[in-house]
């Protein structure tokens, strides 16, 4: 895709959005299943069924998907495809690969100790870029990235995050 053709397709959506804030408001969902049999959840993504389970480090046998994996692949779906889009609008060529690791002390989540974090404590996102445009052009571009990244600014500014119980016979 090139910037003529990607600006046609979001442009009468940024109009929309100008026009009618209300509309660019979209609620996004997942659902899991807890199959009753292990320590998982099934959940349903786009294209197939992903079973979550308990990391090696928490006692799981890694066949199972790990949440914090996860978490991290959708950063780097994310910034990666935020990157092509923020690269293609620019008019930059690149290729290359994006890289997501991050730091858990799991004596919080087995409640070993409590001065231990629940939770990725470093988060750390690497691109990996192969492109003729100048260095400027590229921090411009990791710039830009970072600021539109969704899931990059949901992780960095943590919003509200209500939990809610609802039971069933």
């Amino acid at each position: 895709m090139d910037a003529t053709t990607l600006k046609g397709l979001q442009a009468p959506l940024k109009t929309q959005y100008r026009e009618d804030p209300t509309s660019a408001v979209v609620t996004l969902k997942a659902d899991g299943e807890l199959d009753g049999t292990g320590v998982a959840c099934r959940v349903q993504t786009a294209t197939a069924l992903a079973e979550a389970g308990l990391h090696p480090a928490t006692g799981g046998d890694g066949t199972q998907l790990c949440s914090g994996d996860m978490l991290l692949e959708a950063l780097v779906a994310c910034a990666g495809v935020t990157l092509r889009a923020v690269a293609t609008s620019l008019g930059l060529e690149v290729s290359g690969r994006v890289h997501a690791e991050g730091d858990l002390d799991f004596r919080g989540t087995l409640g070993v100790a409590k001065d231990a974090p629940v939770g990725f404590r470093d988060i750390r996102l690497t691109f990996d870029l192969k492109s003729s445009a100048s260095a400027d052009e590229l921090a411009t571009l990791v710039k830009l990235t970072e600021r539109y990244c969704v899931v990059l600014q949901t992780l960095r500014s943590a919003p509200p995050t209500e939990v809610e119980l609802r039971t069933s016979a």
